[in-house]
């Protein structure tokens, strides 16, 4: 294992992520956005969320529309802790919180009319992802999702490598949308986050996680070099957000 992904870094990483309102790009309003493309929904529609994290978008479906929603994750701390904010919220009810693979979720096929998952699909591969999908939906059913793509060429090295190492195969966006074409959706619309995304509840509170944890591990030299390194996430971001975007897609599985 490299130093990058060392017992330490694992855990300091897991310090810093799990204590945010939520673990990639987003905000309400461009999930709203989102939803508005998928046009009509049935009135409570069966919602499944892929790769929920601690559910920062899953709270934001629950308040956005009026159906059941199936939240699933790998990772058990980030289910436990949206299963405790549902419980908190009374949402408990209609959102269900479970940890399980997205690779082979166990779920009958035609069972969701709206499949969301935000940052997270490419995890399993976008192909891979999409045939999943595509079974999981009814007929007439919605993908929402987001992705990162590149916007300009010839990014800097430092931008390049940490796509490389986290995400080898991040395409473009005419890329994406012939890859969602290609599994017989129909692309409905898609749109880039705004900055503003990345900022309120990711980067802001991130950065005021690590100096927190700064004062924690005062004095701990193997620590400091590990935020140090969380800490150049958003920095890179400030300086070169032009070259990267998370875009949302939105489409349908024919009728």
């Amino acid at each position: 294992m490299s130093e990058e992904f060392s017992p330490r870094f694992q855990a300091l990483f897991f310090e810093v992520y799990e204590a945010l309102p939520r673990q990639g790009p987003g905000d309400r309003a461009s999930a709203a956005r989102a939803l508005g493309l998928c046009g009509t929904l049935p009135p409570s529609p069966a919602v499944l969320d892929l790769g929920c994290g601690v559910g920062g978008q899953t709270l934001y479906l629950a308040e956005l529309t009026a159906g059941r929603i199936l939240a699933l994750d790998t990772h058990t701390p980030s289910i436990e802790r949206l299963r405790a904010t549902l419980a908190e919220r009374g949402l408990a009810h209609r959102v269900e919180a479970r940890v399980a693979d997205m690779a082979a979720p166990g779920l009958a096929p035609a069972s969701f009319d709206l499949v969301w998952s935000e940052g997270a699909l490419y995890n399993i591969g976008l192909d891979h992802a999409l045939r999943n999908i595509h079974a999981l939906l009814r007929p007439g059913g919605h993908l929402v999702f987001t992705d990162a793509v590149w916007r300009k060429e010839d990014p800097p090295a430092e931008v390049r490598a940490g796509f490389d190492q986290e995400y080898p195969t991040m395409a473009w966006t005419g890329d994406v949308l012939a890859t969602i074409e290609r599994h017989d959706f129909a692309v409905l619309g898609h749109f880039i986050l705004p900055d503003e995304a990345w900022w309120t509840d990711f980067y802001t509170p991130m950065l005021a996680r690590i100096e927190a944890l700064r004062r924690r591990y005062a004095g701990d030299a193997e620590a400091a070099g590990v935020l140090d390194q969380l800490a150049r996430e958003p920095e890179l971001h400030r300086l070169y957000s032009d070259y990267y975007a998370y875009e949302y897609f939105v489409a349908r599985r024919p009728a």
